[in-house]
């Protein structure tokens, strides 16, 4: 079977993934001027060797901000449900858990000021690479929010990511010690 450019390139980057993971953090982010003066951000549960979400959604709630979190439609698109940190409110579908009860409107998702998404690289330009079912490419696209992925170190790449009319930029990209904002 022969793999796309896309396709391959994600076996890569996981199998690099897998090769150098080790837990961090990614709380340094939350002292630039978008996170301090946003109250209303979009981010996402970790799993596996993805970016670790759970001290930067601590740390969200802790500051008084409203935390929205996607699940998974039957299309492939997400849905945004306000979550207050308590795992009890938490299901598992597949390998990832998602937030029970309503998603919040249409109207509630264009006030999110912030989108935390996962990749597994981010090119110079803000394109990112992500898992492959564009589901946070839907995301993004419908949002006007400040959007910023998160990559382990070494995934932030001059190196271009493959794009297809779909896939959507991003603003900003970090690592556990960095944060890259993009300029268009």
């Amino acid at each position: 079977m022969h793999l796309s450019g896309k396709q391959a390139l994600r076996e890569q980057y996981r199998r690099e993934r897998h090769e150098r993971f080790f837990q961090e953090s990614w709380q340094h982010i939350l002292v630039s001027s978008e996170f301090i003066g946003a109250n209303k951000i979009a981010s996402y549960l970790s799993y596996g060797e993805e970016p670790e979400t759970s001290d930067l959604h601590s740390q969200l709630l802790g500051m008084g901000k409203k935390l929205y979190l996607p699940r998974l439609l039957a299309d492939n698109d997400l849905e945004w449900v306000g979550w207050h940190g308590d795992p009890s409110e938490l299901k598992v579908n597949g390998k990832i858990k998602e937030p029970i009860g309503p998603a919040i409107s249409a109207e509630e998702f264009a006030d999110i000021e912030i989108m935390i998404v996962p990749a597994l690289h981010v090119d110079r330009d803000g394109n990112r690479l992500g898992q492959g079912g564009g589901s946070y490419d839907r995301a993004l696209a419908r949002s006007s929010a400040w959007k910023i992925a998160l990559v382990h170190y070494g995934e932030i790449t001059g190196e271009k990511v493959p794009v297809e009319v779909h896939d959507q930029p991003v603003n900003a990209a970090a690592t556990p010690n960095l944060l890259i904002r993009f300029v268009r």
